[in-house]
């Protein structure tokens, strides 16, 4: 009976300790943030993570379709947790590297090691690239339940980025150390941080158009709520498939490798509700990773194949046949006085430039409408221009289409990687919010 009644005490004493750690144990994160703000000078997006050991803040630019994070390895790199990745590891595999570096000249450092990957970081900024290590270091970043920040948690294993020299820092905004690559691919970071911490794969992001605030990326599947009001975002979405292109559109590739880029299926533009006469063979994906339209973090303003450009010009113009115009001022060809147009809640009086877009069935459609917020672009204090950009005989040749930041500033965009689509909400202004208004002060 004695020794029944020290069993029983034994089992009660070890669950109460376990139900103890497990009150203890703190949730799974469901999400993660980082804040983003916009250079002044260069209209680049930069934000900042914590690397390496001990963890150092590193300024990165955003590049939404680039493969990797890259940084600069060859000034100031030391960290006791950096690991360069192995010829023919599991990594590398997935990277797509197609070389191998067997010999670096010069005593072991981060960027130089002997039978490593190799891969080829680049900078789209001056359409530049060079050969660097792959490697892999620890990252910590700030966990959210889409409502506010909560603590900071740093990866076990470490994510796999390039070194690169300082030279390719070049046209870059100041203080920046690399990229922060968030490409669709198995080594883009939102995929990597899905598998280093178990949440689902996909990203939001929410550029502001102010240089004196900060938006914000959400990392993994979170409520995105944004104050004053406390609307959830999230339930708002409108989606449209994302489309793979067989052939990278980087500007540094290994033969065979797929684009990163996010591709939508555009299939008209409209105003008024009326059809811009474009060819429509041209907003198609071919099998050699021609035409097409995607989403463009670098580029600030939307670029167009020529005969688009020349006939959404036209269109637009003669939607405002009444409304004189004024002298343009480049990179832009229409302009007007702002005054001229009034404004609404949502910019300037100006029809909405509408895509339409393919849905998942592709028997139907939505749409996605550029309001005068982000069609128009306000050169001075009393001229706006249209901001759409001819490419030209500089345009990249093989993409139709590439939304640049202008026509995504204070529009909530959710890059679902893992069910291939696109969520959108358009302008959020009309709600009068702003991607500057998530809270990033209050740590509850």
């Amino acid at each position: 009976m004695v020794i029944k009644i020290n069993f029983l005490s034994l089992f009660l004493c070890l669950f109460f300790l376990f139900s103890l750690s497990l009150a203890k144990t703190p949730p799974r994160p469901r999400a993660f943030l980082l804040p983003v703000a916009k250079d002044a000078s260069t209209k680049q997006y930069f934000t900042t993570i914590n690397q390496r050991t001990p963890l150092v803040p590193i300024k990165l630019t955003i590049d939404l379709g680039q493969r990797f994070l890259w940084v600069d390895c060859e000034k100031g790199y030391v960290s006791s947790s950096y690991k360069p990745v192995p010829c023919g590891s599991i990594p590398c595999k997935r990277s797509l590297s197609g070389a191998c570096v067997e010999s670096c000249i010069g005593p072991p450092s981060p960027g130089c090691n002997n039978n490593t990957c190799s891969h080829i970081p680049y900078n789209p900024f001056i359409r530049t690239s060079t050969g660097g290590e792959l490697a892999q270091d620890v990252v910590s970043l700030q966990s959210t339940d889409g409502s506010n920040p909560r603590k900071y948690l740093s990866t076990t294993n470490g994510v796999v980025f390039d070194c690169a020299p300082h030279s390719l820092l070049e046209g870059l905004a100041k203080g920046v150390k690399g990229i922060l690559g968030l490409g669709n691919g198995y080594v883009g970071f939102p995929t990597q941080l899905a598998n280093a911490f178990s949440i689902p794969r996909k990203f939001a992001i929410c550029l502001t158009s102010s240089t004196t605030s900060r938006g914000v990326i959400f990392f993994g599947d979170s409520p995105y709520v944004f104050l004053p009001a406390g609307i959830d975002f999230s339930k708002r979405f409108v989606y449209t498939p994302l489309l793979k292109n067989p052939v990278s559109t980087s500007g540094s590739y290994f033969e065979g490798e797929p684009s990163t880029d996010y591709f939508i299926g555009v299939t008209s533009i409209k105003i008024h509700s009326i059809a811009v006469p474009i060819n429509t063979t041209l907003l198609n994906i071919t099998k050699d990773g021609k035409g097409g339209t995607k989403i463009s973090t670098v580029e600030p303003y939307t670029k167009l194949e020529t005969s688009i450009y020349n006939a959404l010009t036209k269109a637009f113009v003669s939607a405002l046949l009444n409304v004189p115009m004024v002298k343009p001022v480049a990179p832009f060809k229409v302009c007007y006085n702002k005054t001229s147009l009034g404004s609404n809640q949502v910019g300037p009086g100006v029809p909405p430039i509408e895509l339409v877009l393919r849905n998942k069935n592709a028997t139907t459609y939505t749409s996605w409408f550029i309001w005068g917020a982000n069609s128009m672009v306000a050169v001075n204090n009393d001229v706006v221009c249209f901001g759409f950009v001819d490419g030209g005989v500089e345009f990249e040749p093989t993409t139709s289409i590439v939304i640049g930041t202008h026509q995504i500033e204070d529009n909530l965009l959710q890059f679902d990687i893992a069910n291939k689509r696109l969520g959108f909400t358009s302008s959020l202004l009309f709600d009068e919010i702003t991607c500057a208004n998530f809270n990033f002060t209050n740590k509850a």
